[in-house]
């Protein structure tokens, strides 16, 4: 379909008219899950955004989204269309893929839940013996002892990293635990839940080291080829390195160069942090239909997880629930609905925001955004109540299932 206008911003004269381009399907009994992305990515003058929507294992709704402003200079009127395929960069969205492979390696018999994180990968304890009670259970539920607020986000302190080890940059794996390993946990483990994509790093480190195979070749092996799934892969650093069908990334901030020595000050998406060293707690490439795809993996059992393995995944951690009622299972938020359990997750860092749920009635739905919020954006986190009453406001859900064109 061609240009379909928007609401406008703001108020007043001399706005600028936002255009947006769709492709896709949108059954009609969806329009307001349409409706409200674009209203949401007009507001908020994002370029390229995709939205799937699911229920009781077929995919309803699938839609790729281009935003221009008809007064800006550097925007073409005419939109090349992004298709509900294209992929995106998906950061935190990328943690239960994690969990989920840490399940299917227990599943099979490889790897229990108590094994400590120093045993599996050979982590001495010297430096804070507290280590020693940091299991996989824990990492996957973040009570593993990091707090990012105090000790900082190991995946996003290149140039210290670097500087503190005198090895040249990029930094890897290797380096990365070598400089954590080397300080004291921030608080004992299991006995809070501080949110640590340093302990969804080494639940990668232990995947590889348990299959004998490479992180990314064992998620794809394992987890998305039993259920169809082929364009997930792990993103790169470098705009030169992208997809063939990857999105370009947009932010105001720069950084300095992580993935080389020169100091070169980049745009923040584009070599201000390294993509590689995020692959198991961020580094997947992916589509919105990919996701609800694979998010139907924790409806029941099936080919890559058993039932077992999926009340483990929302099972309730050792310190229970917070003030809203809900816990951090294996790479989802849980709480509890009536008889059954709403789970989602965000996904953030420069260049992208993404957002997935599975809420009650079997509904599952995935937006997912070239940028993220900064300062002087909108609120992004709005993005969950919006949807959620986009669900609500649906009467009859439709029934055709437009899987087999995307799979």
């Amino acid at each position: 379909m061609g240009f379909v206008p928007a609401v406008a911003l703001g108020t007043g004269t001399a706005q600028a008219t936002p255009v947006i381009r769709g492709t896709g399907t949108v059954p009609a009994a969806l329009a307001g899950f349409d409706t409200a992305i674009r209203t949401y990515i007009a507001e908020r003058q994002i370029t390229h955004a995709q939205l799937a929507v699911a229920r009781k294992g077929k995919i309803l709704l699938a839609r790729g989204y281009r935003y221009a402003d008809r007064k800006s200079g550097d925007m073409p009127v005419w939109l090349p269309p992004l298709q509900p395929t294209a992929l995106f960069r998906v950061a935190s969205l990328s943690k239960h893929l994690t969990s989920a492979a840490i399940m299917r390696l227990v599943q099979d018999g490889k790897l229990g839940l108590s094994a400590p994180v120093t045993t599996l990968l050979g982590l001495s304890a010297e430096a804070d013996p507290r280590l020693a009670q940091v299991t996989v259970l824990r990492l996957m539920q973040h009570l593993g002892g990091w707090d990012r607020n105090v000790s900082k986000d190991q995946l996003w302190i290149d140039h210290t990293i670097s500087a503190t080890l005198d090895v040249p940059l990029p930094i890897g794996h290797d380096d990365i635990i070598r400089y954590t390993t080397a300080r004291p946990l921030d608080f004992d483990p299991g006995s809070k839940m501080v949110y640590s994509n340093y302990g969804y790093m080494l639940l990668g480190r232990i995947i590889e080291k348990v299959s004998g195979t490479s992180y990314e070749s064992y998620i794809q092996q394992k987890l998305l080829a039993p259920v169809g799934i082929t364009r997930m892969r792990l993103g790169r650093s470098l705009k030169t390195e992208a997809a063939s069908t990857e999105v370009p990334y947009v932010s105001k901030y720069t950084n300095k160069s992580v993935v080389d020595d020169s100091g070169t000050v980049v745009p923040y998406p584009y070599g201000g942090f390294n993509m590689p060293n995020q692959d198991a707690n961020g580094g997947w490439l992916a589509s919105a239909v990919d996701l609800v795809k694979f998010g139907m993996v924790f409806d029941a059992a099936g080919p890559v997880l058993n039932a077992a393995s999926i009340a483990k995944v929302f099972a309730k951690p050792e310190i229970g629930v917070n003030g809203n009622g809900s816990w951090y299972g294996g790479g989802w938020w849980v709480r509890s609905n009536g008889s059954g359990l709403n789970t989602w997750h965000n996904g953030s860092m420069p260049g992208t925001f993404s957002f997935l749920a599975r809420i009650q009635n079997g509904i599952s739905y995935c937006a997912i955004f070239n940028r993220r919020e900064e300062e002087g954006t909108p609120d992004f986190d709005s993005i969950d109540p919006l949807l959620g009453k986009a669900a609500g406001a649906v009467t009859t859900w439709p029934t055709t299932d437009l899987t087999p064109n995307y799979f």
